[in-house]
């Protein structure tokens, strides 16, 4: 069986076997601008806003540093004291009297220096250069032996110690348990 175009036919389908095409479509230009648009929108100010990047960092480390700080208070079952000496920098140490019948609180000042999970002594969290701090300076306070917050003259804290970081979540030290979160 023999199949015949009318020389119309044929030559709109020579025509369009020889040419190739070329360049993209309107549509495929739309959605490369869609995709350009946003990611703009979204990756851009994470990428070029490195001050959240910072802020972020100085949010965990001070998370894990009091993390570290309450795990080292349980497992050795001495009170680990927590201080802000400014408002970029977090330090831990251990008291240096454990408590007795006659001192049941003990004291953080002289302090034993607590080595840090790097091996640094003491642990600290270093300050930034970057600028990222604390909102304002957070009170200092120790975790005793069953890793509950206690305040710096040895009472337990009633209330959730709420520690700000600019440009960063929030860190929370519960009151009764010492759990710390974000």
């Amino acid at each position: 069986m023999k199949i015949e175009l009318n020389p119309s036919e044929a030559m709109r389908w020579s025509g369009r076997a020889g040419m190739r095409q070329r360049g993209f479509t309107l549509i495929e230009l739309i959605m490369v601008m869609v995709m350009l648009g946003v990611l703009a929108v979204f990756a851009a100010p994470r990428i070029f806003n490195s001050d959240d990047f910072y802020a972020r960092g100085f949010h965990d480390e001070t998370l894990g540093l009091l993390r570290y700080a309450q795990k080292t208070a349980v497992a050795q079952r001495r009170t680990v004291c927590v201080s802000f000496p400014t408002a970029s920098s977090a330090t831990l140490s251990i008291a240096s009297n454990a408590p007795t019948p006659t001192t049941p609180t003990p004291t953080c000042s002289p302090a034993l220096p607590l080595i840090g999970p790097r091996g640094e002594s003491p642990a600290t969290i270093p300050a930034t250069d970057h600028g990222a701090s604390y909102n304002g300076l957070p009170g200092n306070f120790n975790f005793n032996g069953l890793g509950q917050p206690m305040s710096t003259a040895g009472v337990l804290l009633g209330t959730q110690t709420v520690i700000q970081i600019n440009n960063a979540s929030n860190v929370f030290v519960e009151a009764v348990t010492g759990y710390v979160h974000d």
